[in-house]
């Protein structure tokens, strides 16, 4: 049984067991996929935790919010970024929280999109994910992360904006900048990662924009914006991730010496798509996926190296 169904197979027993059950909510989950259901300004809302084998109760564990696509929900990200194998090669809780919209068919309000329709607090919400996760699961409070896929990468640096408190570092992938202004509490590490062929969140965003279809920041500005907001040092440390003869070529800019230590990196994977590196693209307009990195693991590092100061 693949990962996808197994979750949607612990949602529908988690729908039964949570409606009107206070008692379970209190109860610390064994380790597995579990779904849990919250209701947040009168909307029902719902995420997946996947909690490792090797993790030991006891202690307090980093937890990695997983933020899915447009068009996607959580049970989708599982398999999209294989997120779970890390989680359980590294012991920490993969959080898969789910956007609103019909049926899986979700997105986040991370802006950008001014005809959207879409008003939903989705910092509000993640707020109550890490409250409900942390009643159900030992949490190293300083250690909570948040990556995400396009929509769900623009989502993520909302969270760093505005959620800076709670969020130690980030890991965008494909997604961009959305909201007009970015004025967080505290210095947070970004890894930000993207391919100069994808055609759906742009490299190079186009000069001119139409105001009423979106407004996007390039990863040019994006990671621009965090390097200042950090206060890195402006030049970077470049080096290259992949040998001679790998299908696409892969750079790493890091951005080093901010407040508490915070870095801001850029990985560009040259050809790469709208994908998510390391994981096979699973439709082909949205591009190629170089399997030469993996975003997981390079994400993973950067994460453990940031824990909240």
């Amino acid at each position: 049984m693949n990962s996808i169904l197994r979750c949607l197979l612990v949602l529908v027993v988690s729908i039964f067991q949570l409606r009107g059950d206070d008692a379970v909510k209190a109860a610390k989950l064994p380790p597995g996929d579990h779904a849990r259901l919250l209701t947040v300004d009168g909307v029902l809302r719902t995420y997946t935790v996947h909690i490792p084998r090797n993790i030991d109760a006891e202690k307090p564990a980093a937890a990695v919010l997983v933020l899915h696509g447009a068009a996607m929900n959580g049970l989708m990200m599982v398999g999209f970024s294989g997120m779970n194998e890390t989680a359980d090669k590294h012991g920490f809780l993969a959080v898969y929280p789910s956007g609103t919209g019909v049926g899986p068919f979700r997105t986040w309000n991370a802006g950008g999109f001014p005809g959207n329709s879409n008003k939903a607090d989705d910092v509000k919400f993640i707020g109550a994910v890490l409250d409900d996760l942390a009643s159900v699961a030992n949490v190293d409070s300083k250690r909570v992360f948040a990556c995400g896929m396009s929509n769900g990468g623009m989502m993520s640096y909302r969270l760093a904006a505005e959620m800076s408190e709670r969020i130690a570092a980030i890991a965008p992938v494909a997604g961009t900048i959305a909201i007009e202004r970015s004025e967080p509490k505290r210095a947070v590490p970004v890894l930000h990662f993207h391919g100069t062929m994808d055609k759906l969140v742009p490299y190079t965003m186009p000069a001119r924009r139409n105001p009423q279809i979106m407004r996007l920041k390039s990863v040019a500005d994006s990671v621009g914006t965090w390097v200042r907001l950090n206060e890195c040092n402006p030049e970077p440390v470049t080096d290259v991730l992949t040998k001679d003869g790998a299908t696409m070529r892969v750079t790493r800019e890091l951005y080093r010496g901010g407040r508490d230590g915070a870095e801001v990196g850029l990985i560009t994977i040259e050809g790469g798509g709208h994908t998510w590196p390391g994981q096979k693209s699973p439709v082909g307009f949205i591009g190629q996926s170089t399997p030469d990195i993996s975003a997981n693991e390079l994400i993973w590092e950067f994460f453990a190296r940031h824990p909240m100061k």
